[in-house]
């Protein structure tokens, strides 16, 4: 005579979808942590639209930023215009043919990235970009 067990007889099995949702979630983390990574040398600000931009390698360059108060970044660090030319002389020991990117703001006094401009060809800097962002 067989004599029922009070207990239920399932079998243990792995639901699927929990899982799935914890994988994504996993991805989505790992994501957004190494698009956190990307090392940005200059200042965030809003770069002025042209139909001609194409993005470009900033990993071994200088970037001179301007905001749109006008003050000047040397990769970063605030700056004076007077302190540039310093800045500059230093680069140029540093670097044999150094690469500049003018990141300036699109609301940006152009008298100000026109000074920049002047100082890099004082100091023979000829590898000069100005960076931009794609038109819509």
């Amino acid at each position: 005579m067989i004599i029922p067990s009070p207990r239920p007889q399932k079998r243990a099995r792995i639901e699927i979808i929990p899982l799935i949702d914890v994988i994504f979630f996993l991805l989505a983390t790992f994501m957004m942590v190494s698009l956190a990574m990307v090392k940005n040398k200059g200042i965030s600000v809003n770069l002025p639209a042209a139909a001609t931009s194409a993005p470009l390698d900033h990993s071994q360059d200088t970037v001179i930023t301007i905001t749109k108060d006008g003050t000047l970044y040397f990769n970063k660090q605030p700056l004076r215009l007077d302190e540039l030319p310093a800045r500059l002389r230093q680069l140029k020991t540093e670097q044999a043919d150094p690469k500049v990117f003018i990141n300036g703001d699109d609301k940006a006094f152009f008298g100000a990235a026109v000074s920049v401009l002047d100082e890099l060809r004082q100091d023979g800097i000829t590898k000069v970009a100005i960076d931009t962002q794609a038109k819509k």
